[in-house]
C-alpha cells in the first residue's frame, strides 16, 4: 500500500483550455477533472511520480535489500514499524537510492511490516518535467474533452508515442 500527497499538475488549466480551444469558463471544471485525470493516466503509464511529493510505503522486509514500491524516490525520511508505529532508529537500518531513483531498505527483521516514508518524483516542479511528457498530457486531456460523449478508448498513439521513452518497468502506486 502507497500513501501519497494528491499529484500537483504539471499543465496548467490555462494550457489545456488554450489547446482544446475553449474560451470561456464554463467548461473549466470538467476541463480540470479531465487534467486531473490525464496526468494520473500518465503516471500509472509511466510508473513514476512525476511532480516531487511525499509518500509513505508499506513494505514487508525481506532478507537482503527491499524495493520501495514507488519511482523515482528523492529521499527516504523515516521508517517505523507498522505494528506499533514506533520509529526504527537510524543506525538500525541502510537505504539506498541507485542510479534509476529506486528505493531500497535493509537491515530491518525479515518479515516484519514497516512503513517507509520519503519524497518521490521526477521534478521538483512541473516546469521540470520534460515537455514531451507534458504535451502528452495536455493531448489526452483535450482528446478525452472532444470525446467526452463517446469512448476514448485505448491511449492515443501520439501520446503513447510521446510517453514511452520514459515509461519505467516495476512497481508504482
Amino acid at each position: 500500500m502507497i500513501r501519497q500527497d494528491i499529484s500537483p499538475l504539471c499543465v496548467t488549466l490555462s494550457e489545456v483550455q488554450a489547446y482544446a480551444r475553449v474560451e470561456t469558463g464554463e467548461e473549466e471544471a470538467l476541463l480540470a477533472g479531465l487534467l486531473r485525470t490525464a496526468s494520473e493516466m500518465c503516471e500509472t503509464f509511466l510508473n513514476q511520480a512525476l511532480v516531487a511529493r511525499d509518500f509513505e510505503a508499506v513494505v514487508r522486509a525481506g532478507e537482503s535489500w527491499t524495493l520501495l514500491p514507488v519511482q523515482p524516490v528523492r529521499s527516504i525520511t523515516s521508517i517505523r514499524r507498522a505494528s506499533d508505529d514506533t520509529a526504527v532508529a537510524g543506525t538500525s537500518y541502510r537505504c539506498d537510492i541507485d542510479y534509476d531513483g529506486r528505493g531500497l531498505v535493509a537491515g530491518l527483521a525479515c518479515g516484519q511490516t514497516y512503513v517507509v516514508s520519503g519524497t518521490a518524483g521526477m521534478a521538483i516542479d512541473g516546469n521540470g518535467v520534460p515537455e514531451p511528457i507534458r504535451q502528452g498530457i495536455l493531448r489526452l486531456a483535450a482528446a478525452m474533452f472532444a470525446n467526452r460523449d463517446g469512448q476514448i478508448g485505448d491511449l492515443p498513439k501520439a501520446v503513447t508515442a510521446l510517453w514511452r521513452p520514459y515509461r519505467k518497468a516495476g512497481l508504482f502506486r
